[in-house]
């Protein structure tokens, strides 16, 4: 039943919106990545992984926030069951270190998806990535990071709207990246954006 009400909705998504990734290789089953998307949409979980091959879907456990998919009953069974996420606490109520969750995941040769800049955006530009990203990096450097940009989800599902309008939504996913050794958090993070950004198709003539 729980994998029948998942298809549903990712099949909605993709009538909805499309979500059909292009790009680089989108993985394998038996493949342990670090996928990265820019975040502008409550949408952007579900196109991801509506985009992904159902084998290779089944082992990414997105990373999603407490305070929001945890809110409700109804919110956390979309998370946690349809969807297979962590949820995370960006609060920091405990002591705990909020990765322990997605490298338990790494650690079992799993995949995660996370969201570098912690928080939804307006869809005009990519964020600075926050630390996340680069700790799982250092504390995973044989994994293939794998950005992916996400267009035109700001329009689609816009941050405070809870309407969805109908418009074509093309996951696209890139060459893979790791750290380099030596390589300085800040520096990584930006050449990890950089490597977002650069997916993004051009707007108005020129590079977005």
């Amino acid at each position: 039943m729980i994998v029948l009400l998942s298809n549903m909705l990712l099949g909605l998504v993709r009538l909805l919106v499309g979500a059909r990734g292009v790009g680089h290789d989108l993985g394998r089953h038996d493949q342990s990545r670090i996928y990265f998307a820019n975040h502008t949409s409550h949408l952007d979980t579900l196109v991801v992984l509506a985009a992904l091959p159902g084998d290779v879907r089944r082992t990414v456990h997105p990373a999603a926030a407490l305070d929001y998919w945890g809110s409700s009953k109804g919110k956390r069974f979309i998370a946690e069951q349809l969807l297979n996420s962590i949820l995370i606490d960006r609060q920091r109520s405990t002591d705990a270190d909020p990765l322990e969750p997605m490298m338990e995941v790494l650690h079992n040769k799993e995949s995660v998806l996370i969201f570098p800049e912690g928080t939804r955006g307006h869809g005009d530009r990519i964020e600075s990535f926050r630390s996340g990203l680069y700790n799982l990096a250092a504390r995973f450097p044989d994994r293939d990071l794998v950005p992916v940009y996400l267009d035109n989800l700001s329009r689609i599902m816009p941050k405070g709207s809870f309407l969805v309008v109908p418009m074509i939504c093309t996951p696209r996913f890139g060459a893979p990246i790791r750290l380099k050794r030596g390589e300085e958090r800040r520096a990584f993070l930006d050449r990890a954006r950089d490597a977002l950004a650069e997916l993004a198709p051009p707007r108005d003539g020129g590079a977005a």
